[in-house]
């Protein structure tokens, strides 16, 4: 689980430059499913290795040297600036997580294939600050590099950060912008943190890791407790929470196979050492559904690279760096340049009535007190009764209510719009289904949701009277000793979540239990 420690960095920030910086917290590993295989890879010409654990600084200017001299793909660039030289470092912990990446056979097809988007500016930045290049694979870690990834703990964004560190790391949070899923602005704060953490741990940058996944007072108490028995204070000797003992290891895992794929039997997706997208500042609201047909990219492209945006529209009286395709930029800046001003994003005009409150308007078109604010320039609560407010609309059409229904297939259904705070279980919760009946009827394939995007609810009666599918044929099935859902599924030939929602089954089978299974 994510952590939270109250702590300051005394060593390296003076009062001053602290200001507000008194929660750190660690950031939350996300479980991956399997992901692989694909062209061959390209070998470094940096090989040399040092018999220490970290570069020394000739070579690491070696290996930057070498970046800027030979070509590379993006997977030899990284190699090239590998400085904690997994390689070298030998240990069981490291050997069990890199076992268990083996045994996803499509990691690095699926995981590429998001983080192609994202890597060359990670690469880039870490290069640009001389910091070790195994820090690029930490999003793989962290978010499998999914800047729409989401924890239980609601750490948010590719490098996760959790609300409160948010802040620390001046990533603004409002109705309008969520600054943990700005891929660039998110990436400065994670490597300043891990810059902080660096020196606090006096270069030791597995204890600067360590620390990143559970706190540096996390960190710092361990390393107390061993001073005090007289152990060593390194990493791998310290007992540190489950999360934290295998964070590292998975990540030098990660980095050994980057480093020699063949030897692990894996083959790395061909990747571009080239930037992937440019940066565009805007300092006029605009609907990022506008932005994508003035750059003619797909919507979901556009806003896979700004995904900060809760409302898919800029905040208004503010300045932005939009992430737009390279190969698009100048055709969106001479568009963007052609546009009337009125078309930038769709406003509907409401006359304020007797008896409107703020709240009360913000809640009918389902706004923020705040958005409203911003967008109309109010200081404070006060309306005139006739005063001509301006709207945002973010849909083609306005919506007066959070939820609405419609009938598909003579079924009734619901539409609800995604809002800030919201997660699949409260969700379900609140609409009597099921989070797995959600993510099959919307085709998710995971818990991650965005702000304003519209999901089909299935009503409560429905999941109960049509639990997930009438399709195939109706069998009933009693559970026997040594039964478990995975057997039960692969002998039918269905899915295991889908048994679960057929049947609202708990955690544990009963031998004798019934079930109701739809047989194809």
């Amino acid at each position: 689980m994510r952590r939270v420690v109250s702590a300051i960095l005394p060593r390296v920030l003076s009062a001053a430059s602290l200001g507000g910086l008194l929660l750190i917290a660690g950031c939350q590993t996300t479980d991956h499913s399997g992901l692989s295989q694909s062209e061959a890879d390209y070998r470094s010409p940096v090989t040399e290795r040092t018999a220490s654990p970290f570069r020394t600084p000739s070579a690491q200017a070696a290996a930057s040297q070498a970046v800027q001299t030979k070509p590379h793909t993006l997977w030899g660039r990284i190699r090239a600036g590998f400085s904690l030289d997994p390689a070298t470092i030998d240990n069981p912990r490291i050997d069990q997580q890199r076992i268990a990446f083996a045994n996803q056979s499509r990691y690095f097809e699926l995981t590429s294939a998001r983080a192609q988007r994202y890597l060359y500016y990670v690469v880039e930045q870490l290069e640009s600050r001389d910091m070790p290049q195994e820090l690029a694979l930490l999003p793989f870690i962290e978010s499998a590099y999914n800047p729409q990834a989401i924890s239980s703990a609601q750490a948010a964004g590719l490098w996760q950060f959790i609300p409160s560190t948010g802040r620390n790391f001046s990533l603004r949070q409002d109705w309008w912008y969520d600054g943990r899923r700005d891929v660039t602005a998110s990436t400065q704060a994670a490597l300043d943190y891990l810059s902080l953490l660096h020196d606090y741990f006096d270069g030791d940058w597995l204890l600067a890791l360590a620390a990143y996944n559970c706190g540096e007072g996390c960190v710092g108490r361990a390393i107390k407790r061993n001073e005090a028995l007289g152990l060593p204070t390194d990493y791998w000797n310290l007992q540190l929470p489950r999360e934290t003992m295998n964070y590292v290891p998975k990540l030098l895992a990660l980095a050994q196979i980057v480093d020699s794929p063949t030897a692990y039997g894996t083959v790395l997706p061909s990747l571009a050492n080239e930037p992937y997208f440019a940066e565009v500042t805007l300092d006029q609201q605009i609907d990022l559904r506008k932005v994508a047909e003035l750059a003619d990219v797909s919507t979901d492209e556009l806003l896979s690279l700004n995904p900060a945006f809760n409302q898919r529209v800029t905040a208004p009286n503010a300045e932005y760096q939009l992430l737009i395709p390279v190969d698009r930029v100048d055709q969106f800046t001479e568009a963007l340049a052609e546009l009337p001003d009125d078309e930038r994003i769709n406003y509907r005009h409401y006359r304020v009535r007797s008896g409107d409150t703020l709240s009360q308007i913000a809640r009918r078109h389902q706004l923020t007190v705040s958005a409203i604010r911003d967008v109309n320039d109010i200081n404070g609560s006060l309306l005139r009764v006739g005063q001509t407010l301006m709207l945002p609309q973010f849909n083609d059409a306005p919506v007066s209510e959070p939820v609405s229904s419609q009938r598909i297939a003579g079924v009734e259904q619901l539409r609800y719009r995604v809002k800030p705070g919201d997660n699949l279980w409260s969700i379900a919760r609140s609409h009597g289904t099921t989070v797995n009946r959600i993510k099959r009827d919307n085709n998710l394939q995971n818990n991650a949701l965005t702000v304003g995007h519209t999901l089909m609810l299935a009503s409560a009666a429905q999941t109960q009277a049509q639990p997930a599918t009438a399709n195939g044929r109706r069998i009933a099935y009693t559970v026997k000793s040594g039964d478990s859902l995975y057997t039960i599924a692969q002998r039918f030939n269905v899915n295991v979540e889908r048994i679960r929602d057929w049947n609202q089954l708990g955690r544990y089978l009963q031998p004798g239990q019934q079930l109701t299974l739809f047989v194809p």
